[in-house]
């Protein structure tokens, strides 16, 4: 009687699972901000808003900790650092071969403690396949969506004659090269 019971009811969920499954988006589900208040001295969640295709060669995030935190996002953050492409799997491994991009305007600073910017949760769309941020401080919108090997970026600068998009390296010894007229930047980052 038992092994009956067991039997209708696997039937029973089975068929709870597949109906109307194939074109249900489940990502609508998901929030990558979740996990992601957490700190090296009261470790929870340990996560961050990863921007990927799912087994992508990379993930990108934005970065509210400095270069080599590897708690890179946190929520209780009211600055962004930067958008990073990352390898990292976990904080507590960190990261490696791991590169930044900035959207600036008016003033080019390199160091990552002072170009940092403000921004919001209110201003902020973070999904697997999508996120979304709004720099106060330079009045830019930077928008992220994952590619297989990559991702591609949608930056809005507001009408002025200084604008810049900073690649960062950070501190091992990079290398970056810009083709102005190819409109194609080349480099590398190390561990």
């Amino acid at each position: 009687m038992m092994r009956l019971k067991i039997l209708i009811l696997l039937f029973f969920a089975r068929s709870l699972l597949t109906t109307g499954q194939t074109d249900q988006d489940l990502t609508k589900y998901v929030n990558p901000l979740v996990g992601t208040d957490s700190k090296y001295e009261l470790s929870n969640g340990n996560t961050y808003p990863a921007v990927a295709m799912p087994w992508g060669m990379n993930f990108w995030t934005p970065q509210t900790n400095k270069m080599g935190d590897g708690w890179c996002y946190q929520y209780a953050s009211s600055k962004i650092r930067g958008f990073k492409q990352t390898h990292q799997p976990s904080p507590w491994i960190n990261d490696y071969g791991a590169f930044s991009i900035f959207a600036t305007t008016e003033k080019l600073v390199f160091d990552e403690d002072k170009r940092e910017s403000w921004y919001s949760h209110k201003a902020e769309i973070s999904t697997p396949y999508y996120y979304k941020a709004y720099l106060a401080d330079y009045n830019t919108t930077v928008e992220i969506a994952p590619t297989e090997r990559a991702a591609c970026f949608k930056i809005t600068y507001p009408k002025t004659d200084k604008a810049y998009l900073i690649v960062d390296g950070f501190f091992k010894n990079s290398y970056i090269k810009i083709f102005p007229k190819e409109r194609k930047i080349i480099g590398y980052a190390r561990n």
